[in-house]
């Protein structure tokens, strides 16, 4: 089997260098951070594919590391009941999914302060180039470098991230600070709000401890906004020191004024149980919602997987469980063909482009619904969570 180098060291690369090792390649995962990665608390869906790595290869059960609801809601503007489907879902965060990977690969597979500088890929192989100076070998790379991939960037430079129009506004409060009421209303279902070119979920999820009892969790909102392209655009982003961020505002990054136009909003606009989950927080964060589409995702001995290669509009939650069946398959393509790369990156390209391409439309079409057309609609099947299909 193959010697390979994973290039970005979170959630994607995570899962395909435990995939791949178990497949009985040789893995080594380059991560340019200088220490281990920590994000904003931002919550996740998670589906089945996202923690097959769990439930098949170990004994550290999935739901461990998930909260759970019963119940997909949706409310009017003054939290009346529009539409409730018993439908079970599983909720995390990043953090908690990352720790949990790390956990499982070898500590000197995963090198930290290892940023690849250039690429250069033979029959042979792939010659790495890292910014230190150093050089790696590796029979294949395997590009997990997120959103951003510089790697795609040089593979693809043609392709660039296309803005939807609208940013998501996310954070996340203590379930034990939200009034009885609220708790009661939020803590076991995936509760919406349909506004005019608008919507916000709310969802419980791990606290950052991991605790996964009620009322100790930590619950999570994301509310998707329209924001014009270009000098709009470029106001939002540019933080409170006068930089302008391309993809996303950290906690405390937003400027005041935006802040306070959210929270007015927020007021006005949100039925008062969902008002209170976003009030309640401190430091609400920006991110940027992009489509990024590829003809290709294996150019010589070198692919792309996860957000490297599609990067998809949250609203199907599939973008951790994309770049986990991209590893998967790339796994069983190596297997199938004896560790032989090119044919194995033939047969493994034709089917993820054909994932990538189905779950990208999918999420376009339901985020254009909502944001643009006025047609998403409360109870709608399509919008039940899933990456080969409403609820698969």
């Amino acid at each position: 089997m193959p010697s390979v180098a994973v290039v970005g060291g979170s959630l994607g690369g995570l899962t395909a260098a435990l995939v791949l090792t178990d497949a009985g390649c040789d893995v080594t995962v380059l991560e340019r951070a200088p220490a281990t990665l920590e994000a904003r608390g931002a919550g996740i869906a998670v589906l089945d594919e996202a923690v097959r790595w769990f439930a098949e290869k170990t004994a550290v059960d999935p739901d461990s590391l998930c909260s759970s609801t019963n119940f997909i809601r949706f409310l009017d503007a003054r939290g009346g009941l529009v539409h409730e489907r018993a439908h079970r879902y599983r909720f995390s965060s990043w953090n908690t999914i990352y720790r949990a990977l790390l956990a499982q690969l070898a500590p000197e597979r995963y090198r930290l302060g290892h940023e690849v500088a250039g690429l250069e890929s033979s029959p042979g192989g792939v010659e790495l180039t890292l910014t230190s100076g150093g050089r790696r070998h590796a029979d294949l790379v395997v590009a997990a470098d997120g959103i951003s991939s510089a790697t795609r960037a040089r593979l693809l430079p043609g392709v660039t991230p296309e803005y939807s129009g609208y940013v998501a506004w996310r954070g996340t409060m203590a379930e034990s600070e939200l009034r009885p009421g609220t708790f009661a209303a939020l803590s076991d279902a995936i509760t919406y709000q349909v506004l005019p070119h608008s919507h916000i979920l709310v969802y419980p999820i791990p606290a950052a401890s991991g605790s996964l009892v009620p009322g100790q969790r930590l619950m999570n909102f994301v509310w998707y906004r329209n924001v014009a392209a270009g000098a709009a655009f470029d106001d939002l982003m540019t933080d409170s020191a006068g930089r302008l961020r391309s993809v996303s505002l950290p906690p405390g990054a937003v400027r005041r004024e935006f802040v306070d136009r959210f929270r007015a909003d927020a007021s006005a606009q949100l039925a008062p149980v969902i008002a209170e989950a976003a009030l309640g927080v401190a430091e609400p964060f920006v991110q940027a919602v992009f489509d990024i589409e590829v003809t290709r995702m294996a150019l010589g001995r070198i692919c792309l997987i996860g957000d490297a290669a599609f990067a998809v509009r949250p609203h199907a939650a599939a973008g951790t469980a994309k770049a986990a069946a991209d590893s998967w398959e790339l796994a069983a393509q190596l297997v199938g063909h004896n560790g032989a790369v090119e044919p194995a990156l033939a047969d493994w390209e034709r089917r993820q482009l054909r994932l990538g391409r189905d779950v990208l439309v999918r999420c376009r079409e339901i985020g254009d619904a909502s944001q643009r057309h006025g047609t998403f609609t409360p109870g709608d099947p399509a919008l039940i969570l899933g990456l080969r299909g409403p609820g698969r």
